[in-house]
């Protein structure tokens, strides 16, 4: 017979990233410290950890050299004018939908310094694997917060590598999300209950709402709700409502939406970010990374690494469908006003091709010593896709050089980048500032960045 829980078990359930916080201590600080915004918009950020190139994807270049341009050719979209790499049909389709940034530029030259320059905008360059400064969704998530929900505010469905929320406590960290949705055994790690033996019989059940279900017969028949303050009916609200099992349960899909996504762990991180937003949750992040990125794990196509051509076709094959279907939900569902899909990883790859021997046999990677070709990497150059968001789509702001080395048209900034998707999401970027460990204040965005104008809903 199982044991009854305790009032401090149930509250310690879930969020199980977040220190020694209980979950209703977490949205207690939350409240605390919110300075709350009407506005109603939400963001997806599709993170392609390591790095994509370009040139393979958003920015090819047929009229460079053969030491440059590779072995892929352009493709036309359904838009005139528009082209892309042959390994993205699929973004092709619906490039009428979305709009392409060839021309962001930063400093970070290291996963690290990329990742925290791009998402806090301060000139980070020294090597941390989490950033001094809280990155943007951890700034957003603090000031966007409303304790009355049944969801979270933020949730990351395969966290971002070295992103985090710094001086802003681990109580605007996000909601994370672990394991691949593909598999049929998949379940929300962070919510349930602490103890490790009920943790394991919870594990022998198939599917999430077969564990929140579960759960809930506990609270029914252990808690007495009068006896809980708004924090903790909050926590307790999240963890069991209708709506958390609802939005998370992707098996509520039909077959053909899950196919048209992709059955594989990247197709249905973005099932599970659209209905998210779907339902009402503001802000996902969703990282693409491990064996569907083919070599190591990632898009970091150094020669030593993986043959970045053989890699760039292996994953796009995955990359390609799942994007392109969540762009078609987004505005076959009324979504595109609210929600702006983001995709970028932490800068593109060097335009020239260069040469190195191997150093495993692995998906896209030859034998150990044999030779083979990649990339390394380039923050001169990255380009970014944009869906949604109630801007004009079908088209290219900024453009690269005809080697793809540098950005020459529209250069946008880190501070740009930021300050686009702050004003996407109603937040005074200009002014508000937050307190680091020591006290000082620290204004969310350095430097003179401002939203770029075509990414401006009208």
């Amino acid at each position: 017979m199982t044991s009854p829980l305790s009032r401090r078990e149930v509250l310690r359930a879930g969020l199980g990233g977040f220190s020694a916080l209980s979950l209703s201590e977490l949205l207690r600080q939350r409240a605390a410290a919110s300075t709350g915004t009407a506005k109603n918009t939400a963001v997806i950020l599709v993170w392609l950890h390591g790095g994509a190139s370009h040139l393979e994807t958003y920015d090819p270049k047929p009229l460079a050299s053969t030491d440059y341009r590779g072995p892929f050719s352009p493709i036309a979209t359904n838009v005139p004018g528009i082209d892309l790499c042959e390994l993205l049909p699929h973004h092709a389709k619906v490039a009428d939908r979305f709009t392409l940034l060839r021309s962001v530029v930063h400093t970070g030259f290291c996963h690290q310094q990329g990742t925290q320059q791009l998402l806090t905008g301060h000139p980070e360059r020294v090597l941390r694997n989490k950033p001094l400064h809280p990155d943007l969704f951890s700034i957003a998530h603090k000031v966007r917060y409303a304790g009355d929900r049944e969801l979270p505010n933020y949730v990351a469905v395969n966290p971002t590598s070295y992103a985090g929320s710094a001086y802003l406590g681990p109580a605007f960290e996000p909601f994370m999300i672990t394991g691949d949705p593909n598999d049929a055994g998949f379940a929300v790690p962070n919510i349930g209950l602490p103890d490790e033996a009920r943790v394991r019989r919870l594990s022998d059940r198939i599917g999430l709402r077969q564990q929140l279900d579960h759960f809930k017969r506990h609270m029914a028949t252990t808690l007495d709700m009068s006896a809980l303050d708004t924090h903790e009916q909050s926590a307790v609200n999240m963890l069991t409502g209708e709506a958390a099992t609802r939005a998370f349960d992707i098996t509520q899909e039909d077959e053909h939406t899950r196919d048209r996504y992709g059955r594989n762990r990247w197709g249905q991180q973005l099932l599970m970010a659209r209905r998210l937003v779907e339902a009402g949750v503001d802000l996902v992040t969703t990282q693409f990374s491990g064996d569907l990125c083919g070599g190591v794990g990632n898009w970091d196509d150094h020669a030593v690494n993986q043959n970045c051509f053989e890699a760039m076709q292996y994953r796009c094959q995955f990359f390609d469908r799942a994007v392109a279907a969540l762009i078609e939900d987004l505005y076959d569902r009324g979504l595109d006003e609210r929600v702006m899909l983001v995709v970028t990883g932490e800068f593109g790859r060097t335009p020239k091709i260069n040469y190195q021997q191997s150093t495993g046999q692995r998906i896209a990677s030859g034998p150990t010593g044999s030779t083979q070709p990649g990339r390394d990497h380039w923050p001169r150059a990255t380009s970014i896709l944009f869906a949604g968001g109630g801007v004009e789509t079908g088209r290219i702001i900024g453009a690269t050089d005809q080697r793809g080395e540098d950005a020459t048209d529209q250069i946008a900034s880190r501070a740009d980048f930021i300050a686009t998707l702050y004003h996407h999401l109603g937040i005074d970027y200009q002014h508000l500032s937050f307190p680091d460990h020591t006290g000082r204040p620290q204004p969310i965005l350095l430097g003179e960045g401002k939203p770029i104008r075509e990414l401006c809903r009208n």
